[in-house]
């Protein structure tokens, strides 16, 4: 095997200029049609989903009681400090891969190889159990609208069905529409995010109507014994304690799942390849729409919570039936069909997201080549975005698949946790880099993010941490066998540079044909810090052009 370009094998790290002339000089690159807005747009679209209409009520009602509230206020603050330091190394770094890439540059193969199968497990489990929550939701709209399906019929709808062919069918359609092209995804997604965040206003509007005050006593319900049963938690494993659910723990404990509601900032950064100025837009977009949707969560927790009595949120369509229970049956239909829009919105950023990564990876050699290919018809990486919607389909079949939430969670914590630890290495390796945002007062930020993102971690359970070790496993003998081997830069001079990608004479540092009258949009610029000059900030306080 060829040495790499850093003359290491495992620990071999991508360096930072060949990550952006792999994308600004390569045949196989992705069209820039994001602005600002839609990715604001590409946010909230997954953002907005079942954690707000499904998670909510099942949280309230089973592990923390009206104290969801205060979860869903953890929650946020994680996933602040968190998109905070997804912000700096996505405008240093703006390449489409998210914390894959982050990690490739700073880390090095070995440990982006780890973090890109977590973002894999991630984004496949979270698009074959919205599917799941969406056949859910299609039921309930057709039962508001008085369409009662037969009992043959109704059994492969459900979401607990052994035999679901909804979700499936779903999950083709939208793969055949992200396949076809991210602009005109793009343009449906923007017509959708608006009307179910009018759904979501209407929502908090007409329930805090009929907000009754003595729903939210007790508000923190006391504690309740785990059964015996029961998987318990890490921390509780390791302190031999079983925490249960309801009280202080319970909070948190609910607070570790909730982050499944908020996950869809990273996602974001996975599309910096597609967009226009990514130093400035992919940050912007972030942070806004972790703060539109953290408002828009906890008021509409409130209103839930306050309408109906909390153990009795732990159905199938919670917000719905809560509309139902207090007599606004009109605003029940309303709600299904903007949990319906809202979840199918939360698919199609997530098959987004999932190509993009597959795409990188086998860009990079590590996944193989034929998914680092953008199709010629489409401009999109037709072939990394069917194998994320095959690779969904195949796992929305399993009957139990909505009991793999957690996975989800932990795979974007994993994450989280690298990219807290990214921006301190980087800040020491690479002092001099070009960064369109700063996270301010660090070490302390990354640090709390970090710390933040460890005590969520420790609040899943045992069983998640299990099968997430299992599938780390897997991942770790697939890069032995084969990324490794095939890696790009351990093959620099064997790679096969007919793509038309880079010249194999230089390890992807210049273009074959460069064209000087085409301006490039990244570069990795360094300034000596003798030269470098205080700029006064023309965009908020840490974000400059």
């Amino acid at each position: 095997m060829a040495p790499s370009a850093n003359g290491q094998t495992v620990g071999r790290r991508l360096p930072v200029e060949s990550a952006f002339t792999r994308v600004e000089d390569a045949r196989h690159r992705l069209p820039r049609l994001f602005g600002r807005r839609d990715l604001v747009v590409l946010g909230l679209g997954v953002m907005i989903g079942s954690g707000i209409f499904s998670i909510s009520g099942v949280q309230a009602a089973n592990v923390a009681g009206p104290a969801v509230i205060l979860s869903f206020v953890i929650a946020a603050i994680v996933c602040l400090l968190a998109a905070a330091c997804y912000a700096e190394l996505s405008s240093t770094i703006p390449v489409s891969g998210s914390a894959y890439t982050f990690s490739y540059v700073t880390f090095g193969e070995a440990w982006a190889w780890l973090v890109g199968w977590a973002l894999v497990l991630e984004l496949v489990t979270a698009a074959a159990i919205v599917a799941r929550v969406w056949s859910a939701y299609f039921l309930a709209t057709l039962d508001g609208f008085g369409v009662t399906l037969p009992d043959g019929v109704a059994q492969f709808f459900g979401p607990s069905a052994k035999l679901n062919l909804v979700a499936p069918l779903l999950l083709l359609i939208l793969t055949a529409l992200i396949v076809t092209g991210t602009k005109l995804s793009s343009r449906v997604l923007t017509v959708v995010v608006i009307a179910k965040v009018a759904v979501i206003l209407l929502v908090v509007i007409v329930g805090a109507a009929h907000i009754n005050m003595d729903n939210y006593h007790p508000f923190v319900p006391p504690a309740r014994a785990a059964p015996a049963t029961a998987s318990p938690t890490l921390l509780g494993w390791i302190l031999d304690s079983s925490f249960g659910s309801f009280g202080t723990m319970g909070i948190f404990t609910a607070a570790s799942t909730i982050v499944f509601a908020y996950i869809g900032f990273d996602l974001i950064a996975t599309a910096s390849e597609d967009a226009r100025s990514p130093r400035k837009t992919v940050p912007q977009g972030m942070l806004l729409g972790v703060g539109a949707v953290t408002i828009l969560y906890i008021a509409m927790a409130v209103v839930l919570v306050g309408m109906r009595p909390y153990g009795k949120l732990g159905g199938g369509a919670p917000v719905s039936e809560a509309m139902a229970a207090v007599g606004v049956g009109w605003a029940a239909k309303v709600v299904n069909l903007g949990a319906l829009l809202a979840l199918m919105t939360v698919i199609m950023v997530v098959l987004i997201a999932q190509s993009r990564v597959l795409f990188n990876m086998g860009r990079d050699g590590l996944l193989p080549k034929s998914l680092g290919r953008v199709s010629r018809v489409y401009s999109s990486p037709a072939r990394a975005a069917g194998f994320a919607g095959l690779a969904a389909v195949a796992l929305t079949l399993y009957p139990k698949v909505l009991e793999l939430e957690e996975l989800l969670v932990i795979g974007a914590l994993f994450c989280f946790a690298f990219c807290a630890v990214g921006v301190l290495t980087l800040r020491r390796s690479e002092p001099n880099l070009e960064r369109g945002f700063r996270v301010p007062m660090v070490p302390l930020i990354p640090l709390l993010s970090l710390a933040a993102t460890v005590w969520l971690m420790l609040n899943l359970k045992t069983s998640t941490w299990t099968k997430f070790g299992i599938w780390m496993v897997i991942g770790i003998a697939i890069y032995g066998l084969y990324g490794r081997w095939h890696s790009r830069l351990a093959n620099e001079d064997s790679w096969d540079f007919d793509l038309g990608d880079t010249d194999p004479g230089t390890g992807g540092l210049q273009a074959i044909r460069p064209d000087h009258d085409r301006p490039t949009e990244l570069r990795a610029i360094r300034t000596p810090p003798e030269q470098q000059q205080p700029q006064k900030p023309t965009r908020g306080k840490h974000m400059r052009n």
